[in-house]
């Protein structure tokens, strides 16, 4: 009898183990104990105010010499290294910070046309070095438009007049680093961008 009852809690104890460890469907996905999350993505209007989306101008013209520019767009975002676990057995340590290596911007409108370099601008990527510690808001800049982007299609015909009005694109960001243990990490925000050619 005794032998049946440490083999019947010895299941017990297995079973419960399998629960806890699959609680969590992120860590199906990840090896990492690390969680990287995009507490905030912003961008600007053309007053310059930080707001929850993005006033493109594709012909930037200076105030004071009246010289026309094509700039490129940036963005802020705040993210956080945070553990997968909230009470965690171990405390967090160093290894869990989180190290950012790069980002990627794609864009895709809402009526379907999502033609790169006809109805949407090319994708790109970027690179990225900064540290985030545990439980520690970190905010960054980052290009959302390249320049070049202004001078092909479809962005070029807001910028020649040979389209009025405002092309509405919505930019998915996505942010990759490991963690210090160099298990992968990612992390995708989205930020709404209004190009025009905004009256200077």
């Amino acid at each position: 009898m005794e032998k049946i009852q440490k083999v019947f809690y010895g299941l017990v104890l297995s079973t419960a183990i399998l629960v806890l460890f699959s609680c969590n469907p992120l860590e199906n996905i990840t090896e990492s104990n690390t969680m990287l999350i995009i507490e905030n993505l912003t961008g600007t209007d053309m007053e310059g105010n930080t707001v929850s989306f993005l006033e493109s101008d594709v012909l930037t013209v200076d105030p004071d010499s009246g010289v026309q520019m094509i700039v490129s767009d940036t963005a802020a975002a705040t993210l956080k290294a945070t553990l997968l676990d909230p009470q965690p057995i171990n405390p967090a340590s160093e290894y869990n910070n989180i190290q950012l290596t790069r980002y990627t911007v794609s864009y895709f409108r809402s009526d379907g046309k999502n033609s790169e370099g006809v109805d949407i601008p090319y994708s790109f990527e970027g690179y990225l070095s900064t540290r985030l510690a545990i439980d520690v808001s970190t905010k960054i800049s980052f290009i959302i438009v390249r320049a070049v982007a202004k001078g092909e299609p479809p962005l070029l015909s807001l910028r020649e007049g040979r389209s009025e009005g405002v092309l509405t694109i919505t930019a998915r960001v996505d942010f990759y680093g490991h963690d210090l243990r160099d298990n992968t990490v990612t992390a995708t925000g989205y930020l709404t961008i209004y190009f025009a050619n905004f009256a200077e």
